[in-house]
């Protein structure tokens, strides 16, 4: 059926309504196909779309074009406790966080995506500052609000903790643990005891006074020996309630106590242990407070409704301002205006942000002090806290980094096969079909801009498989304008004058281009489906690939023909 047969029955189809609007439709669409003029107009105006939108927005480059980072993560589950069916859901509900979280980081086009029904893979193109991006994906963002207790909540319990610490570890690891400290104070392990390495009976590092009562334990000279209280000889007077100071270099040591089960029992049911996130300055050393905290929180990050980063205009410092619910706020309201004068602990992952004191009633809004910390770093946290907290702790299981030098090698070796691949197609095309493989040629650039501006025009990543399917649909392209030529050779065979068999060649040609390019899209749409990031990333290009070369040799290449044949009487014969 020629094109205007088609324009016909589209009218017939759709009759024109007494105003004639149906007439004027008909006869652009007549036109467009029947009429040299308005092919070229359309193929114009496709051009001119197609170069607008690659100028306009330029194609987006992969992880394995640019550069990046990949991680695989999967549900930190040391123990083994949870099940099959708990760690999917986990990595369900993580999939959705730390999409938020990336899309807020501000990566272009990242790939997120699960992988079996126990692991996540991320990969982040172009990213700069990796570490960051790690953390900001890693990190669990649990936030709980806590009442900070007094110390004279676990006095009575400390004998118990020492004993359970000496029980469950036993002297091996005691002097491994205080051979560490040592060499984390710079001492060396050979010039003391382990009694003095472990439990700093050398006094020189002493904590200056602060005025805060020693609640850990009696005087020093009623004590029983350090090797005997393990836990009691590491603490030190808080410098505000409810804290006790730790040095920097035995926070290891204690946090290795704290991980003990038995001593978790020992504390009082009420009552937990969380060192502060940033160590603090005391005379000469550095310590980091540990703070003792209720165990239930009496408000979580669920009732979080925003959270942004500022400075202090105060203080210069950062911090990070966060909205309540309308739920979450009246709860707060109630609690703070019940403790007035106490302290306050923000907690996030189980570290101790800021514990400020509680001077007047807080409604829905509050901020977290970060001190000294880098407004990016408040602006981090901020990001974490929108996004919400991950269902289950996540642990990175394989990491890949994609330089932006070996992208650069990928996308020059690529075009260098590109060229070597299409000039020599070019070449045998002119060779053997002549003049009509010189038209094929202009109609394969129109093609290939086509593609681009597509591509460039629906956001999509170009990577080194869609690259392949790029090459491989301007096989297809190539493909189809064989099939047209070797037609058209069999009608000029067949006596038949120059446009006669030009018009039999590409109506008798049509129906297998069309099986065979419906066929590969309905492959590509599958892959699309059902593929991974690089399979469908490869799918995509090889769609828009066929779409392309579907118009370029149908459409382009036949209104080429006609360009070359206006210019010719019709016993000329044609040059193939």
């Amino acid at each position: 059926m020629t094109p205007t047969h088609r324009a016909r029955e589209v009218y017939w189809l759709f009759p024109a309504p007494e105003t004639g609007s149906g007439r004027l439709v008909s006869d652009l669409v007549s036109a467009m196909f029947s009429t040299l003029r308005g092919r070229i107009v359309v193929i114009l105006a496709v051009l001119a779309v197609s170069i607008w939108q690659l100028y306009s927005r330029g194609l987006k480059q992969g992880l394995d074009l640019q550069g990046g980072m990949h991680l695989a993560l999967e549900v930190d589950d040391p123990q083994g406790t949870m099940t099959a069916e708990a760690k999917a859901d986990a990595i369900d509900r993580a999939e959705r966080i730390i999409r938020t979280r990336v899309d807020e980081l501000g990566v272009e086009e990242p790939l997120i995506q699960k992988v079996g029904s126990d692991r996540l893979v991320v990969q982040l193109a172009g990213i700069d500052d990796e570490d960051r991006a790690k953390n900001i994906l890693n990190q669990a963002a649990f936030l709980q609000f806590k009442l900070v207790l007094s110390t004279t909540k676990i006095a009575a319990s400390l004998p118990r903790i020492d004993r359970a610490i000496l029980a469950a570890l036993g002297p091996e690891e005691l002097r491994r643990l205080g051979a560490d400290t040592a060499q984390a104070a710079g001492v060396p392990a050979g010039g003391r005891t382990v009694e003095e390495l472990l439990f700093g009976s050398d006094t020189s590092g002493a904590v200056p006074d602060t005025g805060a009562a020693d609640t850990a334990a009696p005087a020093e000279d009623t004590l029983p020996a350090p090797s005997s209280r393990p836990f009691t000889a590491l603490i030190n007077a808080g410098d505000v309630e409810g804290t006790y100071l730790v040095a920097t270099e035995d926070v290891s040591a204690m946090e290795r106590f704290l991980a003990v089960p038995e001593v978790l029992r020992a504390l009082p049911r009420d009552v937990s242990l969380h060192f502060e996130s940033q160590p603090i300055g005391v005379g000469a050393r550095t310590y980091r407070r540990l703070y003792v905290l209720e165990r239930e929180p009496f408000m979580t990050g669920e009732d979080l409704e925003n959270a942004i980063a500022a400075r202090d205009p105060q203080f210069n410092q950062s911090q990070v301002q966060f909205e309540l619910t309308r739920t979450g706020g009246r709860r707060f309201s109630q609690f703070t205006g019940q403790h007035i004068g106490d302290f306050l602990a923000i907690v996030l992952d189980d570290e101790v942000m800021s514990a400020p004191v509680i001077r007047d009633r807080i409604g829905n809004r509050g901020q977290i002090e970060l001190a000294g910390a880098p407004l990016e770093e408040a602006r981090d946290l901020a990001l974490v806290l929108r996004a919400g907290a991950l269902p289950a702790p996540l642990t990175v299981v394989e990491e890949r980094t994609v330089g932006p030098s070996l992208g650069q090698d990928s996308i020059r070796q690529g075009t260098i096969a590109g060229l070597i691949g299409l000039v020599g197609v070019l070449a045998i095309m002119m060779g053997f079909y002549k003049m009509a493989g010189v038209l094929a040629v202009l109609a394969l650039g129109v093609y290939v801009i086509i593609t681009l501006g597509a591509l460039a025009g629906l956001g999509a990543t170009l990577t080194l498989p869609g690259i392949a399917g790029f090459i491989l649909s301007v096989g297809m392209a190539v493909d189809s304008n064989v099939l047209i030529f070797e037609r058209i050779r069999e009608e000029l065979d067949a006596g038949r004058a120059s446009r006669t068999a030009v018009d039999e060649g590409f109506s008798h040609a049509l129906s297998a281009i069309v099986d065979s390019n419906l066929t590969t899209l309905i492959t590509a749409l599958i892959l699309f489906q059902f593929g991974t990031g690089p399979v469908r990333g490869f799918a995509v290009t090889l769609s828009i690939g066929i779409m392309a070369s579907f118009f370029s040799a149908i459409y382009v290449t036949r209104t080429l023909f006609l360009i070359y044949l206006s210019r010719r009487r019709a016993s000329d014969p044609v040059s193939i």
